[in-house]
């Protein structure tokens, strides 16, 4: 779908450090779906959504000059999207950290006794369990069971080791799982 006279994403990048504004207009236009896309797996709020995409473009804007080239471009941008969705986790677990697990209309032991857990329901419970987690154990839930990632993928988006990678994913199923047999008891 890609339009074969259409400038490559290095020109692009080259156009706009040389001062061409439409340039990086363009990259945008290119990228802002997948960058939204991503976003909207860590946000569910339009006004969030869009605070995160912005926020992306401007560190892809400012850092220009650091893209060299030995990647795609999109590559380089995955990983700050994927940065600035981890600092939104971070800022938005210090804000929910004061909302308690009575505040959402779950009743876990009705449904369970019925043996079955509607869709919605259990999509719910999982959002829930998985804002509760670490900025770091949603992150690679995210990235891993969400998204379907590869561990090496992963590794390459957050800058982290392959067995750091696992090791998180571990400790964060491990967390995921904790988090969901509590709301189950309460």
């Amino acid at each position: 779908m890609s339009d074969v006279s259409a400038p490559a994403d290095a020109s692009l990048v080259a156009a706009t450090l040389d001062g061409d504004d439409d340039a990086f207009a363009e990259l945008v236009r290119r990228h802002k779906r997948r960058v939204f896309g991503t976003a909207s797996r860590f946000a569910r709020d339009p006004h969030q959504l869009d605070d995160i995409c912005q926020d992306v473009f401007v560190r892809a804007f400012r850092h220009l000059a650091k893209f060299r080239g030995e990647a795609p471009f999109e590559h380089w941008l995955a990983r700050i999207t994927v940065s600035a969705c981890y600092d939104f986790l971070r800022k938005e677990r210090r804000v929910r950290e004061h909302v308690s697990l009575e505040t959402h209309a779950f009743d876990v032991r009705d449904a369970s006794a019925d043996a079955t857990l509607d869709a919605d329901r259990a999509r719910e419970l999982i959002e829930f369990a998985i804002s509760k987690l670490a900025p770091d154990e949603r992150l690679i839930i995210t990235l891993a069971e969400i998204e379907e990632r590869p561990m090496r993928e992963i590794a390459t988006l957050t800058g982290w080791s392959e067995s750091n990678v696992k090791i998180r994913a571990f400790r964060a199923r491990k967390s995921l799982k904790e988090i969901l047999r509590l709301s189950h008891e309460s």
